[in-house]
């Protein structure tokens, strides 16, 4: 039997008003109850089904006959259900001792936006906006920790900042594969130098304290010296890498005053990861509200896991308090 309901019959003017997360749409929309809603929840961000996908998984494993459109209001309730945790996912990054942010490309209809993703030890916030300072500017007023991130310039007004070691090495290396001798000179010394330092970082997270400025200042001075010799050179990737270097110095050598910091970014790097293949899949989202939509349920999907809970029984709570016109229950803790 086909399961219907008067929204899946709504003109689609009035279902492009509903994409507004408002109390009260979660409390008409029945027909899924909210155990079910987590699992179309999971095919689709966890599983990169698409809806069709997932009408055809529902009906050939469950019996279910839903529609596309159900299920696409399901995908909007849940993040509906979810939306006024945003506010508590942005407070707890804001929180955090460090944090590691990164970035990726992310369709929303004709525009060209982005996919961010600001995350810790205890929490993961996804964002879709322009790839702009004022994204920082807006997510992350208040904070005072460190922030681990690549070389992208916007990053480069926050006075805590961390460089992820990886983009460098693997510039590094692009000049060693080069044709050009200078380029390969550099690109010796640069990973020559950070093989050194990692090296030395590692030890000293495991001995006692010990001053890493001081003892590698030969080699510190030397790579500087190369990348001020370097700023013009004729080779392109040269002098870029040279010109990174130089302005990040302080960004990417901070972590010899404490080796307990991280020294790449894998943590945004995964945590984008799973996104990058979904996105080939779902070909980014539609509108606004379909991105809000899918940061808002990300976000949750990711963070649970990071305090030690299944994120599935803790989303179906929150679609049902939210349908009885209760607040949702915070975030679980640790």
């Amino acid at each position: 039997m086909r399961l219907r309901s008067s929204q899946a019959r709504t003109p689609r003017r009035r279902a492009g008003r509903r994409s507004n997360f408002s109390a009260g749409d979660l409390k008409r929309w029945r027909l899924v109850g909210p155990g079910l809603a987590t699992r179309i929840v999971a095919l689709h961000l966890r599983f990169r089904l698409s809806r069709r996908r997932m009408r055809e998984f529902l009906h050939d494993w469950l019996a279910l006959s839903l529609s596309v459109g159900t299920l696409d209001r399901t995908l909007r309730e849940a993040a509906a259900a979810a939306a006024p945790l945003e506010k508590d996912l942005i407070e707890a990054v804001v929180d955090r001792d460090l944090l590691h942010a990164d970035e990726t490309s992310w369709p929303q209809g004709a525009e060209l936006l982005w996919l961010w993703v600001f995350t810790s030890a205890t929490v993961t916030l996804f964002v879709v906006g322009k790839r702009g300072r004022e994204v920082l500017d807006r997510l992350l007023a208040g904070f005072t920790g460190w922030l681990m991130s690549d070389g992208w310039q916007v990053y480069r007004h926050l006075p805590q900042r961390l460089r992820c070691w990886a983009h460098l090495t693997r510039k590094a290396q692009g000049l060693i594969d080069s044709y050009d001798r200078e380029a390969q000179a550099f690109g010796h010394q640069v990973q020559n130098a950070f093989d050194t330092l990692i090296g030395v970082i590692h030890a000293a997270r495991d001995g006692p304290p010990v001053d890493l400025p001081s003892l590698h200042a030969a080699l510190l001075d030397d790579l500087h010296a190369a990348c001020v010799r370097l700023l013009g050179h004729r080779h392109a990737k040269t002098r870029a890498l040279a010109v990174e270097l130089w302005n990040d110095w302080e960004a990417i050598f901070r972590v010899l005053d404490n080796p307990q910091w991280p020294i790449t970014n894998n943590e945004a790097e995964r945590a984008l990861r799973h996104w990058v293949i979904a996105r080939r899949l779902m070909m980014g989202t539609r509108c606004e509200a379909g991105s809000r939509t899918f940061t808002v349920s990300a976000s949750v999907i990711e963070t649970c896991p990071k305090r030690g809970h299944v994120p599935w029984p803790y989303l179906a709570g929150v679609i049902a308090e939210r349908r009885a016109g209760r607040e949702a229950a915070p975030l679980p803790g640790l």
